[in-house]
């Protein structure tokens, strides 16, 4: 009872009363039926009388690749090539023999099958099999291949497979029943897959008559689906809301004929106006602290102001300004020459826009069509980066930028607005809590905040290093949202980010797969050129403070105190790139292309149990996952240590580096550096700094 009332009184301290209010009473009406009252099954007949007797919007008709592209399109036509032969792609990466076409209830991995003739409020989530891999093909994006081979080629089989595809899926999904129906993103995707295909295929023979007259009514039934239940959306307080409310703008936008189109604009529009405001922070972060659901719903707003250009129904400057910052900030933490992102949250494998041959990892076709739909420029030199620019803003846009003013060189040199601030060797994003510190060749990313939105992972401190392009101490990523055992979104957990685990507890109440209590609170102490300093209160009484320091040669030292007063079991850890190593020396020596880098730990007092493991079979240590059900090794070190309170460092250097520790002083190459740990200071708690002085 207890503990029950501490969840409820955490969740109305980080969550709000209205958001209590609001889950009670869905929950209520969902349990007496009143959902299947309001959202009744039926067939696709029954929508007849949402087409209105008015005239349909011209719609553009197929499209036709350039002469000269920086892209392959061969690439689509064999992908498009293996949806014809019953192979789609799952979650941008890996192709599944599903049959064509597939069975869409089945999650062709564990080879459930889910009964498909109840109401969608009948279904849960959260099953034996992962929902995602039956939603996966059910979003439909596979049409955006069909439609890019089309274009190269003008082969008629590609629109004719997509509308059989439609068909088949329509007689296997009637409104409202099944669990295809469940979540009206998944059905906001889906529209968004659809009503692509629909515009380049329009003008294909296969495009009868009456199959145009059954596609609205399979877009109004859907619709009107997500406008009626959008508030549980809104309550989510993520990219859901955004999500729904562009498929709700974009089908009254581009299909007037439907009778209540007007009303999804109108509603749809101050939908969309209100979650940027809600979701984008000052500085451009999002606040699903998720780089991928970052790209998701930025897709979804480049989308959204390229279509008001075209019809002259503008958005606010809020919404494009927030956008831009948006796009600066991802320009500051991609590697320009990989297009690589930290792992920075969950990442469900969803890819809004799949409109070109990039690598799912790869972020550079976003901040290209980003760049250019914000500040009319590209930001990098052609490639098939440009694929997305294409589709969206036109032919026009391949042309080379008149004045690039040097942005398209490197992504490391946009200027910033809003309030992350850039200097020689730090950058700061504080609503969204990244810091970027960086050496000559390096950079560090450090995730430290307090939180204003629903936390994704508990990753407070956690650090990613990379060298020369190369990510060194990585994030474990996502893998399955719903695993079984420790696989149940297990690489949210503190125990498998870079950073200090106390008790083996994680930073924060995990409640479910996806909603965290008792919010800890990070604190930034210090930020310059060389150093960074941080805390936080997740394991209150006891103390963890981190200083991260650039050190010369594209060398790292990192320092973590921990304070308690009792005896805690203490856990260091960090994730390392499955790169060949050795261990050495209570660390590993990576070899990292032609050089031998050095990851080494210890600490300053106290004996500590020192291990490596690569993949464990029983657990998540040694695992990381860069595609949605998909895993990989990496190497786990870990230092731990059982006393009241401990100082850990780690120095991330270069073989031949000569590290001794003695007591406080650390040498490195026989440079001497005291760490300071004494744990009463003079001043107040919040100037009580750990210092590392070069002596």
């Amino acid at each position: 009872m207890l503990t029950t009332l501490r969840t409820f009184a955490s969740l109305y301290r980080e969550l709000g009363l209205r958001w209590l209010l609001f889950r009670s009473a869905y929950a209520f009406r969902l349990r007496i039926g009143l959902l299947r009252l309001q959202m009744p099954m039926g067939e696709w007949a029954d929508y007849e009388k949402y087409i209105a007797n008015k005239p349909a919007r011209v719609s553009e008709g197929k499209a036709k690749l350039p002469e000269r592209v920086s892209w392959n399109p061969q690439t689509a036509i064999e992908e498009a090539e293996r949806v014809l032969n019953g192979e789609l792609k799952y979650f941008s990466h890996q192709f599944v023999k599903t049959g064509f076409p597939p069975s869409w209830h089945k999650d062709p991995v564990s080879g459930l099958t889910i009964a498909p003739h109840k109401h969608w409020t009948e279904y849960s989530d959260d099953t034996a099999a992962d929902i995602k891999f039956i939603w996966e093909p059910n979003r439909f994006s596979f049409a955006y291949t069909l439609v890019r081979a089309y274009a190269a080629t003008g082969d008629e089989k590609y629109p004719q497979a997509f509308w059989t595809l439609v068909e088949d899926w329509a007689h296997h999904n009637p409104p409202n029943t099944g669990p295809n129906w469940m979540d009206g993103q998944e059905i906001a995707l889906r529209l968004m897959a659809w009503t692509f295909a629909y515009r380049a295929f329009l003008t294909s023979p296969s495009s009868t008559p009456e199959r145009l007259a059954r596609f609205k009514l399979y877009l109004a039934a859907q619709v009107e689906r997500i406008y009626r239940n959008h508030s549980f959306a809104v309550s989510s307080h993520n990219n859901h809301a955004v999500t729904e409310a562009f498929a709700l703008w974009m089908v009254g936008l581009l299909f007037p004929e439907l009778k209540h189109a007007a009303k999804y604009l109108a509603f749809g529009k101050a939908s969309l106006e209100h979650e940027a405001r809600a979701q984008i922070f000052p500085d451009g972060a999002y606040s699903m602290y998720s780089l991928n659901y970052h790209r998701f719903i930025l897709h979804i707003y480049l989308f959204a102001i390229q279509l008001s250009k075209i019809y002259q129904l503008p958005f606010t400057d809020h919404l494009t300004t927030s956008v831009a910052k948006s796009i600066e900030f991802l320009a500051h933490l991609i590697e320009p020459q990989t297009g690589q992102m930290p792992l920075y949250g969950s990442n469900d494998g969803a890819l809004v826009l799949p409109l070109n041959n990039c690598d799912f990892t790869d972020y550079r076709p976003l901040l290209q069509l980003g760049w250019y739909v914000t500040k009319g420029e590209r930001l990098f030199e052609p490639g098939p980066w440009d694929e997305d620019v294409f589709w969206l803003c036109g032919e026009k846009a391949l042309t080379p930028s008149p004045s690039p003013i040097g942005r398209r060189e490197s992504a490391e040199s946009p200027s910033l607005g809003g309030k992350g601030v850039r200097g020689e060797g730090e950058t700061s994003f504080p609503h969204g809590g990244i810091y970027l510190l960086r050496g000559a060749n390096s950079k560090a990313f450090i995730r430290c905040t307090r939180f204003a939105a629903r936390p994704s992972h508990a990753d407070q401190l956690h650090v990613d290093l990379w060298l020369g392009g190369q990510n060194i101490a990585i994030d474990a990523g996502t893998y399955l949202y719903s695993g079984e055992g420790h696989w149940r979104n297990g690489l949210a957990r503190t125990s498998v980010h870079n950073t200090v685990t106390v008790d083996g507890k994680d930073q924060m109440t995990l409640l479910s797969r996806f909603t965290w209590t008792n919010w800890c609170k990070g604190k930034v102490l210090r930020h310059d050129k060389d150093v960074w300093q941080g805390e936080h209160d997740g394991y209150k009484p006891v103390s963890h403070k981190r200083t991260v320091m650039a050190l010369e040669g594209d060398r790292w030292l990192v320092i973590d105190t921990i304070d308690a007063d009792e005896p805690h079991r203490y856990s260091l850890h960090w994730l390392l790139n499955d790169f060949p190593h050795e261990q050495k020396d209570h660390g590993v020596i990576l070899s990292v292309g032609e050089s031998r880098y050095k990851v080494q730990v210890g600490m300053t007092k106290g004996n500590g149990s020192f291990s490596v493991v690569r993949g464990d079979p029983n657990s998540t240590r040694g695992w990381r996952s860069k595609y949605y059900g998909h895993k990989e090794p990496a190497l786990s070190v870990r230092l731990e240590a059982v006393q009241p309170q401990v100082t850990f460092w780690t120095f991330f250097g270069f073989e031949d580096d000569a590290v001794e520790a003695a007591g406080n002083e650390l040498k490195i190459n026989s440079k001497p550096y005291l760490v300071c740990t004494e744990k009463t200071f003079p001043s107040t708690r919040d100037t009580k700094v750990t210092k590392f002085l070069a002596t």
